[in-house]
């Protein structure tokens, strides 16, 4: 079958609810729930619950008749620290370019070793930077886990702080800033750097892992948005493959870099992600839409 035509089956798993799993030495209430509001968001604290808040919507039996059912399902994170390999098989392909498009895929997706060099990093940098925040925590974000990442793909971090709100041009900077110097004294980090971005974040390399990092404070969206893009990335088994084509595509031609001015790797996949929902027959449903209390409002 074509990647690109329409799943006929209409066999679904449901969704069961997701939880990220954060490995912590931190007291089980010490974390807070974002405001719903995407804007407020972005300058307020998060507090997440040590069982996990939910992160993917709970798919009943009754779904659009406009909407195509989900043939796969989302690998919980909590069941294992490295969930990409686990329940995700891989589309039949019946003709040369989807055979070419699933050769790539399986070269380059992100491993279980590669992530774990990713979460090994974040759990001890956790650690250092508690020193300055106490109650802070580090998670994982972006492509390392939303299903779409490769095995050259950067790490995106996101520094909960939870003294209280970061401000994104002040307060967030004077934090990165703090924490630089922190990373200045660690061996194993290396060219540690702050972009003064709109939203700033700290770049800096793992010489143990050779992984590249960017580390902002108190993004709560793009926490929010990975486990919605992971939720789509496992809704259809076509979806992780040819958006990782898309991927590797764009590198290639020197259009995935938003800091140049051409298009970053998260609109990418929204491109490809509205591309699907808008066929005639669409491949994928639009999940802001048909579970608009479920899912994460990620505008």
């Amino acid at each position: 079958m074509c990647l690109c035509s329409r799943r006929r089956s209409g066999e679904h798993c449901p969704f069961d609810i997701k939880r990220q799993r954060f490995q912590s030495p931190l007291p089980q209430a010490a974390v807070a729930t974002a405001a719903s509001s995407p804007a407020a968001a972005t300058h307020s604290v998060v507090h997440l619950q040590s069982e996990g808040r939910s992160c993917a919507p709970a798919f009943s039996a009754a779904s659009s008749p406009q909407t195509p059912k989900p043939s796969g399902c989302v690998p919980p994170l909590r069941g294992s620290p490295y969930p990409e390999l686990i329940d995700s098989p891989i589309p039949t392909a019946k003709d040369k370019l989807s055979q070419q498009i699933l050769q790539l895929f399986q070269t380059c997706q992100q491993q279980s070793d590669d992530l774990e060099k990713k979460e090994l990093c974040r759990a001890e940098l956790q650690r250092e930077i508690q020193r300055l925040f106490p109650q802070s925590r580090v998670y994982l974000a972006g492509s390392s886990l939303n299903g779409f990442g490769s095995r050259s793909s950067d790490a995106d971090l996101c520094l909960v702080v939870q003294e209280g709100p970061a401000d994104q041009r002040t307060n967030a900077i004077y934090i990165l800033s703090l924490v630089q110097q922190l990373f200045y004294r660690l061996s194993y980090i290396e060219r540690p750097r702050l972009i003064r971005a709109k939203v700033p974040i700290l770049k800096f390399r793992d010489k143990v892992s050779g992984v590249e990092f960017d580390l902002n404070v108190n993004n709560v969206v793009g926490i929010r948005n990975t486990f919605l893009l992971r939720t789509y990335a496992f809704i259809e088994n076509r979806v992780r493959p040819l958006i990782l084509v898309v991927k590797k595509w764009a590198r290639h031609h020197g259009i995935n870099d938003a800091s140049r001015g051409t298009l970053s790797s998260y609109s990418l996949v929204l491109m490809v992600l509205h591309y699907l929902q808008t066929l005639p027959e669409p491949v994928v449903p639009c999940l802001q839409k048909e579970y608009p209390v479920s899912v994460f409002q990620c505008c």
